[in-house]
């Protein structure tokens, strides 16, 4: 689907159809300031959801660094870790 190019000047004369038009289909759409490209806009369900799943690859990238750097424990270990942790909060 081809992105959906408005001028700058249809923020401040179309706010509204700009806003529906992101939250209903769910993409960006592109603002250019004497042609070109400058801002996108994105409904706020979309972009909390888009800043979740890259915080969610950065952490699945780091542990695949882990990994390949052998920072691996065995699974009860890191269980057995996380409890404490948890256990000193409580008590803390």
């Amino acid at each position: 689907m081809e992105p959906v190019i408005r001028p700058s000047a249809d923020l401040r004369n179309h706010y509204n159809e700009i806003s529906k038009q992101c939250k209903e289909s769910r993409q960006a759409v592109i603002i250019t300031v004497n042609g070109r490209g400058d801002t996108a806009v994105l409904g706020l369900q979309d972009y909390y959801q888009m800043k979740s799943e890259l915080e969610l690859l950065r952490i699945l990238s780091e542990a695949e660094d882990d990994v390949k750097n052998g920072r691996i424990a065995p699974m009860q270990d890191s269980f057995d870790d996380l409890r404490a942790s948890l256990l000193e909060r409580e008590n803390g």
